[in-house]
């Protein structure tokens, strides 16, 4: 079984830069793939990494801003090109389907494979997948749009010495963004290993960010200081950043267990 790890696909907020890219990353747990969003350059990033888009049967989308979802038409009309066959499954709110379906149409209505898309509730804490081994949670965020995160949950069975079988959770990954500062979120996100926190701007530049409806480095470590978890992934850094060492400078000392995403890195959960 291959190690569970998130591979960041993209680290950058709306606008792209020389060294980052809209969000994405691509979560492997349980021998599973799942892409969870899907800005402009994440299929770009995925052929430079050698990702197997065969094996990439399930597709989460925290938003409808752009640099969320605008490298989906991409992936999808490219699928159809390779000449895929299995259904691929997508999982946001039910205005993806409207915006994009006309695109599907025009641009890939030959395709040999599904689209299923799967309607989910920004708004609402809940299980919106679940297999024998992976199961997500939506993790309600506040933004300028309905957003959530995800809250990823790797189980097993275990057997019990009367003959019962216990489902146990073995890993917790949780992805956060975008998002304004919300502490709502604290006790869905509870001790996870592994959590990745938007930090979309510095303290210098808190009230554009309170406007806009984002978190700083610092805010990002509070949250993950107060859920208690294993570490930090920063990302979703603003073009107006160049030197992603200060966010970092800035959440260590709130929460020392903090680490930056890179674009291709690899970070083990």
């Amino acid at each position: 079984m291959s190690e569970a790890s998130v591979t960041i696909l993209g680290c950058g907020s709306a606008k792209p830069t020389k060294t980052t890219s809209p969000s994405g990353q691509l979560v492997q747990l349980c021998d599973k793939s799942f892409l969870v969003d899907c800005g402009e350059g994440v299929l770009l990033t995925m052929q430079k990494l050698g990702v197997h888009t065969g094996r990439l049967y399930t597709i989460f989308i925290s938003h409808l801003h752009g640099d969320h979802c605008f490298g989906l038409i991409g992936l999808l009309t490219t699928l159809g090109m390779l000449k895929r066959t299995q259904p691929m499954h997508i999982y946001a709110q039910p205005d993806l389907q409207r915006l994009l379906q006309p695109l599907l149409d025009y641009h890939a209505n030959d395709r040999l494979y599904d689209i299923i898309f799967h309607p989910i509730n920004p708004r609402k804490h809940e299980v919106i997948y679940e297999d024998r081994t992976v199961s997500v949670e939506t993790i309600p965020l506040k933004h300028g749009v309905p957003t959530c995160g995800f809250l990823f949950n790797e189980t097993h069975r275990v057997k019990h010495e009367d003959g019962s079988f216990e489902r146990v959770t073995t890993k917790r990954y949780a992805y956060c963004s975008d998002t304004q500062y919300n502490e709502k979120i604290v006790p869905i996100i509870e001790g996870v290993g592994t959590l990745y926190h938007e930090s979309t701007f510095l303290q210098t530049h808190a009230k554009r960010s309170k406007e806009v409806m984002h978190s700083t480095a610092a805010e990002a470590a509070t949250i993950a200081k107060l859920a208690h978890v294993g570490k930090l992934i920063l990302g979703h850094y603003s073009a107006r950043v160049e030197d992603h060492g200060l966010f970092l400078q800035e959440a260590k000392p709130i929460f020392e267990n903090t680490l930056l995403a890179e674009e291709n890195d690899v970070i083990c959960l």
